[in-house]
């Protein structure tokens, strides 16, 4: 990811964040009990946003939006770990997280497959997952609008994948999904899931 990404997502995101995400971050991750851990943070937006959990790891693959994060590490009132890695391959034991979040990282992710297993493998037996995310839409004509400008999205936006169906992906691999809400006509959704290995 390069550095001029980093730099500038908060401030790309910031309408976005400040209109609707907020609200939809705060409510979700006050479901994050336990021993949290988060895939791909980012520039850290969620950090402020944990109040429930005992202790947050999380793992974000650019060192550049690592280090864009300090700042948000440090509003935290939750203690927060961060460690440069990549979600399909995580350095941590099985069965380690109470709770495992997601936000607006699963289009990103080169082999979405293989994060969701490794999400399983590190999350405890009815932990929970839990994610929001942009989506392929189910209009036809908004989905295929979203594949032929996936293409170009990915150079622009560093890799994002407009047309991923991460919902699809969820139901192949023994996720309980508890919670599904859709926003924006169904091209964001929060998930509220049970790890049922």
């Amino acid at each position: 990811m390069s550095s001029i990404f980093a730099k500038w997502y908060d401030i790309f995101m910031k309408p976005l964040e400040k209109k609707k995400f907020k609200q939809i971050r705060k409510k979700l991750l006050a479901n994050a009990t336990g021993s949290v851990l988060e895939l791909g943070s980012g520039t850290g937006v969620n950090f402020p946003y944990y109040t429930s959990a005992e202790k947050v790891t999380a793992v974000e693959p650019s060192l550049h939006m690592i280090e864009q994060s300090i700042s948000k590490q440090k509003q935290s009132v939750i203690p927060i770990e961060v460690v440069q890695a990549v979600a399909e391959d995580l350095p941590f034991k099985a069965d380690m997280f109470d709770t495992v979040v997601a936000t607006l990282v699963f289009c990103t992710i080169p082999n979405p497959e293989k994060a969701i297993l490794e999400m399983k493998r590190v999350c405890k037996l009815n932990g929970k997952i839990l994610l929001f995310e942009h989506v392929k839409m189910e209009n036809r004509i908004l989905g295929t609008i979203q594949e032929l400008l996936t293409p170009v999205w990915k150079k622009i936006c560093d890799g994002c994948c407009l047309n991923r169906n991460t919902i699809k992906l969820l139901n192949g691999h023994d996720i309980m999904m508890t919670r599904v809400q859709k926003y924006s006509k169904d091209l964001f959704v929060l998930v509220e899931s049970v790890n049922k290995k």
